[in-house]
């Protein structure tokens, strides 16, 4: 083995170095702050777990990124995780079982065996909050809201919003007797908002007219909110979809009164975690940064398989590691003292003075030659001494 190949990390796995490793824990720790006041409790799940826990109600898309391994204590397959918000999910509604809503946040990496892009970490930092025993707008609304606020506590004050309503296409699919591949077909064609295939694939599964043009017009049903009232009217036949319409139009007035900078962009055949997600999904982007740096959404059956029946569930996530080199926070800084010198018998008298000056949040060093110290301490007339500049 040649030395490189002892230091070289693999692809999409990198060290986190002091200066960014700063940056990156204070974004945590605001984060987490701020979920505390909108009374969020905090929780860590474990970094591993069994398998059928991880994937549970989660899709293809997240087996695929989980690394699996197997327990020599009891030969179930367990994974690493890729994503917490099952993990809490799990927390609610086994490891609590509270009846009511229950706020929950996190912070922690994950660890991707197949990374987003070609040039995404692999172990990104993920700071969240779910929320659960509330289906309604509310709720929607109320976590929307703080995803928002998570970006401007950041400094961001341009934030760009996405929304959406997986319902709408599930709503739609419920229509037409196909097949899961039939379906899987569809939901492709959709997702690539490509009309040619989904006009071809109606007519090949020989959908009724009047399904193949709602089909063929959700791509379309991108923009501004007049977006909306396209819709309403394209779906007036459909009572359950138009209050996924209804739901979106509530969400979206809130947050445009709560924040005057916002920019609302509807895409209604967005089908982001459609194996996952069950209602509203929303994704958020700041200036300085082309991919999405928050995203969440509502996904209300997952605690049926941890014994939890008709339990609403909504939340989103920030991948914090992108986010700490664009993050705009003051800059803090602090005071720091070299000991030089320790005169025989002085020792108690110096650890004294060194505690004293760490509590008053001056940073103190006491070996090594170090340089750039704003102060160093001498001993001086039977007492220590804060002497400014190096010696």
């Amino acid at each position: 083995m040649s030395i490189v190949d002892r230091w070289l990390l693999p692809d999409g796995v990198e060290d986190i170095l002091p200066s960014q490793a700063k940056r990156l824990e204070e974004v945590r720790r605001r984060l987490l702050d701020l979920f505390s006041t909108w009374g969020y409790d905090y929780v860590i799940p474990p970094m591993i777990e069994y398998l059928e826990s991880l994937l549970t109600g989660t899709g293809r898309d997240l087996d695929l990124k989980t690394f699996k391994v197997v327990d020599f204590l009891t030969g179930r397959t367990m994974g690493v995780r890729a994503d917490i918000t099952p993990q809490v999910a799990r927390i609610d509604a086994h490891s609590l079982n509270s009846d009511g809503v229950a706020r929950l946040c996190y912070a922690g990496t994950v660890v991707q065996a197949q990374a987003d892009s070609m040039l995404a970490n692999r172990t990104p930092l993920s700071v969240g909050a779910e929320l659960f025993g509330d289906s309604t707008s509310k709720a929607d609304t109320e976590i929307v809201s703080l995803m928002i606020e998570s970006l401007k506590s950041l400094g961001f004050d341009a934030v760009h919003v996405d929304l959406g309503n997986v319902d709408i296409f599930r709503q739609l699919m419920s229509g037409f007797a196909l097949d899961a591949d039939q379906q899987d077909l569809l939901f492709e064609a959709v997702q690539r908002k490509s009309v040619a295939e989904i006009s071809a694939h109606c007519k090949a599964f020989a959908l009724p007219d009047s399904g193949s043009l709602l089909l063929t017009e959700l791509p379309g049903l991108t923009g501004n909110d007049s977006v909306l009232e396209r819709a309403r009217s394209l779906f007036k036949e459909h009572e359950g979809i138009l209050a996924s319409i209804d739901n979106l139009q509530q969400v979206s007035d809130t947050i445009a009164g709560r924040f005057t900078d916002l920019d609302v962009y509807f895409d209604l055949s967005e089908l982001r975690g459609y194996a996952y997600h069950t209602g509203i999904v929303f994704a958020a982007y700041v200036n300085g940064s082309r991919s999405v740096v928050a995203k969440g959404g509502r996904y209300d059956h997952i605690g049926q398989v941890f014994g939890r029946e008709a339990r609403g569930a909504t939340g989103f996530s920030i991948d914090v590691r992108s986010l700490t080199e664009k993050v705009k926070l003051p800059e803090e800084s602090r005071k720091s003292v070299w000991v030089p010198e320790v005169p025989t018998g002085e020792e108690d008298s110096l650890w004294q003075q060194i505690k004293q000056l760490r509590t008053e949040g001056y940073i103190v060093v006491e070996s090594g030659q170090p340089d750039g110290f704003s102060h160093h301490l001498e001993f001086q007339n039977g007492q220590w001494q804060l002497v400014s500049g190096d010696k």
